[in-house]
């Protein structure tokens, strides 16, 4: 199913949704200190959120319970807060969170480091970002979709690390969840061509071993299978014929995420001849994150 073009009111209002997820992370991140349980920054996250006159678009989706996915070391998405799940010096927290603001959806995640963290955590989450920006140099009106994936797993894996299979990013607009699947690494096809009004969530998940999950028995939470270090960085985006406008950032991080963007070389795979079935490594059912 075409992910669905927005009308140039629908673009307004996802921009605003987005600048007021952007101003959330922004204070919610410095908010965060050792010591903190991920209940307290749960609490937090919520009060921003609705300070700013916005529903908790995770609050109860699906069931959860919480208003912010809080994810820490080796947990790579849908941590659950709890007051007993204390962060610590040299933790590295992942914080994917959305609003919904006059009907509309922005969504967005970021992982950051609670006081001084190690080299390679850093690295981490870095290259995180990065790969995310490896597939912007993809993301414009007249591309393709997988491109956008090949992207950021060829990035990814040319640094050494493994990219999540089995969750994936997303359209995003009145619902959370809209068409289409949007995977961090490659696919045998180029996927659907890009339009000019598509708005798409875009996630890597990207851990510093292996590229396995596993649930844990709360049905939400995914770790890595060999409890390395993970890391998620996400933005909404709108599609344009110049490129991707970041939506769910603040005005100062926009310029400095063009910045970033335009700077990015086009990313292909150091290993010319590797294969799509050599990334699945098996049947991978990937579901939106």
């Amino acid at each position: 199913m075409r992910a669905a073009v927005k009308s140039a009111k629908e673009i307004e209002l996802m921009r605003a949704a987005g600048r007021i997820l952007g101003r959330v992370h922004k204070e919610l991140a410095a908010e965060i200190e050792p010591g903190m349980s991920t209940l307290d920054i749960d609490r937090i996250c919520e009060e921003l959120i609705r300070s700013y006159g916005c529903i908790p678009s995770f609050l109860n989706y699906q069931g959860f319970p919480a208003s912010v996915c809080v994810s820490v070391n080796d947990e790579v998405v849908h941590g659950i807060p709890k007051k007993d799940r204390i962060v610590k010096e040299g933790d590295i927290v992942s914080l994917d969170t959305g609003v919904i603001y006059k009907g509309y959806q922005s969504d967005a995640a970021r992982t950051i480091g609670i006081g001084s963290i190690s080299k390679q955590a850093a690295d981490l989450i870095e290259h995180t970002k990065l790969s995310f920006f490896a597939g912007m140099r993809y993301a414009r009106a007249g591309g393709r979709l997988f491109d956008i994936s090949s992207a950021i797993g060829n990035y990814a894996q040319n640094h050494g690390y493994g990219v999540v299979r089995d969750l994936v990013g997303h359209g995003i607009g009145r619902h959370m969840h809209e068409p289409p699947e949007i995977p961090n690494y490659p696919q045998r096809f180029r996927g659907m061509r890009l339009l000019s009004g598509m708005t798409l969530a875009v996630e890597p998940m990207i851990n510093i071993g292996t590229w396995r999950v596993r649930w844990q028995d709360n049905g939400w939470t995914a770790v890595t299978a060999d409890g390395s270090l993970s890391a998620h960085y996400e933005n909404t985006i709108l599609i344009t014929a110049a490129g991707p406008e970041f939506l769910s950032v603040t005005e100062e991080e926009e310029r400095q995420l063009n910045q970033i963007a335009a700077a990015q070389p086009m990313v292909k795979c150091k290993n010319p001849i590797l294969k799509v079935n050599e990334w699945r490594n098996g049947n991978v059912k990937s579901r939106c994150n």
